[in-house]
Formats: C-alpha cells, sequence, structure tokens
C-alpha cells in the first residue's frame, strides 16, 4: 500500500499523547506524514478519550503553556470528526473497538497504533494496522 493524498487514517490515543509529548519520535513523524497526505479521523468518542488522557496531571511536565491545547486545535482544524456506531465488537481489549468501528465506518487507508491488542487483527476488514514504523516505512 503507498500512501495516497486525500486517505483518512486512525491514531489510536497511546500513539497520539506519544506524538504529542515527544516531537521528534516515530509517533510524530507518522502523525506529520499522515496530516501531510491525508487526514486524520475521529469520533467524539475518540477524541474525548484523548483531551481526557491528554489533561492527566502527569503529562503537566512535558508541556508548556497553552501546549496541549494548540496539538489538540491542530489535530482538530486537520481531521474529520464521523459519528460510528459503536457495532464493532472484535479486539480483546473492548476499549479498543472503537478504533475498529472508526476505521470501518471512516472507510480508513490505516490504523496506527503499538498496542498489540489492535496490531493481531492486522488487516482488519481489509484496513492495514500498523506501527508508527511500518506506517512510515510504506
Amino acid at each position: 500500500m503507498t500512501l495516497m493524498r486525500d486517505e483518512c487514517y486512525v491514531f489510536d490515543t497511546n500513539t497520539l499523547v506519544s506524538a504529542a509529548l515527544m516531537k521528534r519520535s516515530v509517533p510524530r513523524q507518522a502523525l506529520t506524514m499522515a496530516v501531510a497526505t491525508g487526514a486524520l479521523l475521529f469520533t467524539d468518542r475518540t477524541l474525548s478519550e484523548l483531551t481526557m488522557v491528554l489533561a492527566r496531571p502527569k503529562f503537566d511536565r512535558y508541556f508548556k503553556d497553552g501546549e496541549r491545547e494548540s496539538f489538540l486545535v491542530d489535530l482538530v482544524q486537520q481531521a474529520h470528526v464521523i459519528v460510528a456506531p459503536g457495532t464493532i465488537v472484535a479486539c480483546r481489549d473492548p476499549k479498543d473497538d472503537m478504533f475498529l468501528d472508526l476505521a470501518v465506518h471512516g472507510a480508513a487507508a490505516a490504523i496506527v497504533t503499538g498496542d498489540a491488542d489492535l496490531l493481531v487483527l492486522h488487516p482488519f476488514r481489509a484496513i492495514p494496522i500498523l506501527t508508527p514504523q511500518q506506517f512510515l516505512a510504506r
């Protein structure tokens, strides 16, 4: 699979948190590539989870004033927020089903994650599930 312009991608919460915290990391590079070649997909639920996780006090020391909010605003401005029915039940970790549901109903080109519970499902309904490193290699 080669990356095409205007494709949509699903990044799980942990990958996005890693990208936010470490600006030179592989997850950040993958995020930058995804935004440059297409758009991210979110549902209200996945966006809410990301917002809540980034707001955790344990991350305060990693962000300067307003940096967290700026990261989120930039993501949302370049993303598509869709409604997904939440009907997919396939992952051994039920909390990760929302990413599968988002990818299927948003016709994602790929799911990018480091989560073994998702990676073991590769591909899911013909949607590649890739680590950030694999995503960059494409």
